[in-house]
């Protein structure tokens, strides 16, 4: 089921009916029997896979937690985390490291035969992994305290409203608003459905159309200008921002109309000035995972390791991980080192020659033009990375390169760039009012007769543009 279908749309209405006239440790049971049919939806076979998680997480939460001896709860967090790796790393990693084993054996001159698996990559496996696996070592860690009922964890690790494409919150933060009873305010239910129609028009009205600017570019068998690449680059970036940014509110949106506070995930990534400012605004939940639960142990287990190499070799090595985090192709390893790379370029210069001491101008109106300069050149880079991340293979990166620099041509047709623009610009304009106000609910909180134009503009644009075949949402992959 996807959020932007009708499917959904009858799905949650019976649960949302139910649930606003059911007691709490009764919602909480509804909740936890629509996310096993919710993902059983989409194949019924994986649901003993999140049971199995589920089971590990919390047996071995218990046994952290009830341990006294350091080494036993080493062994219980070992174990969780083990055997939570292995099998992200059978369904999604298998076949990749088989195959370029081989493909490295037989360049050293043993050639050996290999046995690809047909392994069904599960539904958002990635997500509720990392999900059960922060529990055991957020206890392990003494930031909280395991909960008891089983039945509580397991609505964590299978909340349908994050269960396919997070965001990636945290026992801590979620647990407690599960085990405790939700109060519903009116303002709630309203910015909810705010939200959600936000979702739905990044994602009908601007994702889903940009994806047939994207998609002819890109397909292996284009043989589009350099000029044409970078506009496709540009439309990608807007894309994938779009879809992503379009499930998570709309998963916001339906977390605050039952009472959930479900965390912010995206906040204004194109009008970051540097590449950590970035990393700071785009896939939050993603990245401060990278940095809580890979980056900092990385650092620390490198302590041999003096001065700054230490901070660019784990900053390399947790970056290029998230990069493989998305997929077993090395292209999102290269989208990996690409970001890695960015963020350690940025720290050496920031660090070495002082940048905003020597370029930061005196004016108000140079220091402004200053930041929109940075913005621009971000974007820039953030485009380049998404070409990596778009890229079919490693052979298809190349050609793409090659393309952008030796054959640029001049120019993109002019159809191309009005579509691109006619799709970004709404949302580019509404950004930009997020920007200068700092509101990220900038639309909700204007008068009642601007927010009901730009509602009626909005919807306009989705009965009349927008794509009305459901689409899936490109981080269902991951």
């Amino acid at each position: 089921m996807l959020f932007n279908s009708l499917e959904f749309a009858i799905f949650f209405a019976i649960v949302y009916g139910l649930y606003l006239v059911l007691p709490h440790q009764w919602q909480n049971k509804l909740l936890l029997a629509a996310g096993f049919i919710f993902y059983s939806s989409w194949d019924w076979r994986f649901f003993s896979l999140i049971i199995l998680l589920i089971c590990i997480g919390y047996f071995c939460g218990m046994k952290i937690d009830g341990s006294k001896e350091a080494k036993t709860k080493k062994l219980f967090l070992s174990l969780s985390v083990v055997s939570s790796l292995a099998i992200l790393g059978f369904f999604k990693y298998f076949n990749f490291f088989v195959s370029n084993l081989a493909g490295l054996l037989k360049a050293f001159g043993a050639p050996v035969e290999y046995h690809a698996l047909n392994i069904i990559l599960p539904m958002g496996i990635s997500f509720y992994i990392f999900k059960t696996l922060t529990y055991p070592i957020d206890i392990y860690r003494g930031k909280m305290k395991p909960t008891k009922n089983i039945l509580d964890f397991a609505l964590y690790v299978s909340f349908f409203l994050q269960l396919i494409a997070g965001p990636i919150q945290r026992a801590k933060d979620l647990l407690p608003q599960i085990t405790a009873p939700r109060r519903i305010g009116l303002n709630d239910f309203y910015e909810g459905c705010s939200l959600i129609f936000w979702g739905l028009f990044l994602k009908i009205f601007v994702a889903d159309n940009l994806s047939k600017v994207v998609a002819p570019v890109f397909a292996l068998n284009s043989s589009c200008s350099g000029a044409e690449i970078l506009l496709a680059s540009y439309a990608f970036t807007f894309q994938l921002f779009c879809d992503f940014e379009g499930y998570s509110s709309m998963a916001r949106g339906l977390g605050r109309v039952m009472g959930f506070d479900i965390m912010l995930n995206f906040n204004l990534p194109f009008f970051a000035v540097n590449i950590q400012d970035f990393w700071n605004r785009w896939h939050i939940s993603l990245s401060t995972w990278i940095r809580d639960y890979l980056y900092t142990p990385l650092f620390d287990a490198l302590s041999f390791i003096r001065g700054n190499p230490r901070i660019y070799i784990t900053l390399l090595v947790s970056m290029s991980l998230m990069g493989l985090w998305h997929g077993a192709e090395w292209t999102f390893l290269f989208f990996g080192l690409y970001h890695g790379a960015l963020l350690v370029i940025y720290i050496i210069l920031r660090s070495r020659f002082h940048i905003k001491r020597y370029i930061q101008p005196k004016s108000v109106f140079g220091q402004q033009l200053w930041v929109w300069v940075r913005i621009f050149f971000m974007f820039q880079l953030i485009a380049f990375g998404m070409m990596i991340f778009r890229a079919q293979s490693a052979s298809h990166l190349f050609f793409l390169l090659h393309r952008l620099i030796f054959q640029f041509n001049g120019g993109a047709p002019k159809a191309l760039l009005f579509q691109f623009l006619a799709f970004a610009c709404p949302v580019f304009i509404i950004q930009f009012g997020q920007y200068k106000t700092g509101d990220l609910m900038f639309i909700y909180h204007r008068h009642w007769l601007v927010k009901t134009v730009i509602y009626a503009i909005m919807l306009h644009l989705i009965l009349g543009w927008g794509v009305m075949s459901t689409e899936e949402f490109i981080y269902f992959q991951f």
